[in-house]
């Protein structure tokens, strides 16, 4: 295994810990998907217990760093320089109907710059995570993004409501920020384009497709909201932003 920070080691185990009640939560689903009440109250309930177990452990080890979370977890402690970003689950809407694609998130925010990032995909027991300048990884394997050079053999991800349906793009949209940024960043998919993000739908994938050496464009992770990201292979990334002109 590769040698990790001890901040990125507390980032596995506050996802692996936290996961263990979202897989179970994910099981219980199935029974509330036929009932008249609906699983919507027992998900961000999920969300809730995720994302305080996920910041107990956090704290637990770093009790001054700051916390944004997209839950209500979100403080600012005596260290305001050291954040952690949290979203406890990313692709709530797919939690919710009962399909098998969402993700744990957390990032750490150092100096005004993300420096780790994980995403855990707790139904496939998939783990991605980077360090600053030290490489992207999968389940402990290295990964990079792809080298494809056609656009047309490329297969791009999106989501939200607004991507323009005249882009010429073989695109997919799964419902989850998080895995999308992961897949590309593991070479699954070539590139990814979304507007209106939070920065905790994107920071650790930011991390993790730069150090897989793909190209994100420059945001501004200083702001919360609104965040528009473009991200791919070098191989591809001129090509995309080509086709994305009117994006």
């Amino acid at each position: 295994m590769n040698s990790i920070s001890p901040n990125l080691n507390i980032m596995i185990k506050a996802s692996q810990k936290a996961s263990k009640n979202l897989i179970r939560d994910f099981g219980e689903l199935e029974k509330l998907q036929v009932s008249v009440k609906g699983p919507s109250d027992f998900v961000s309930n999920a969300d809730t217990k995720a994302e305080k177990i996920i910041i107990e452990e956090l704290s637990k080890a770093k009790k001054n760093f700051s916390i944004i979370s997209e839950e209500d977890g979100s403080k600012v402690n005596q260290d305001k320089n050291n954040i952690w970003i949290i979203d406890p689950i990313d692709g709530t809407t797919n939690f919710l109907h009962g399909v098998p694609h969402f993700a744990i998130s957390i990032a750490l925010k150092s100096n005004n710059e993300i420096v780790s990032g994980l995403i855990y995909d707790p139904i496939k027991d998939e783990m991605f995570y980077a360090e600053k300048n030290s490489g992207a990884f999968f389940n402990n394997h290295r990964i990079r993004v792809s080298n494809k050079k056609e656009i047309n053999s490329c297969l791009f991800a999106t989501g939200g409501k607004d991507y323009n349906k005249k882009i010429d793009l073989n695109i997919r949209r799964t419902g989850s920020a998080a895995l999308d940024m992961a897949y590309v960043a593991s070479g699954r998919y070539d590139g990814y384009f979304q507007k209106n993000l939070n920065l905790w739908d994107i920071a650790a994938g930011v991390i993790l497709v730069k150090e897989a050496g793909g190209i994100v464009n420059e945001i501004d992770i200083s702001q919360n909201k609104n965040i528009k990201i473009t991200a791919a292979s070098s191989a591809i990334n001129e090509k995309m932003l080509e086709k994305l002109s009117n994006f």
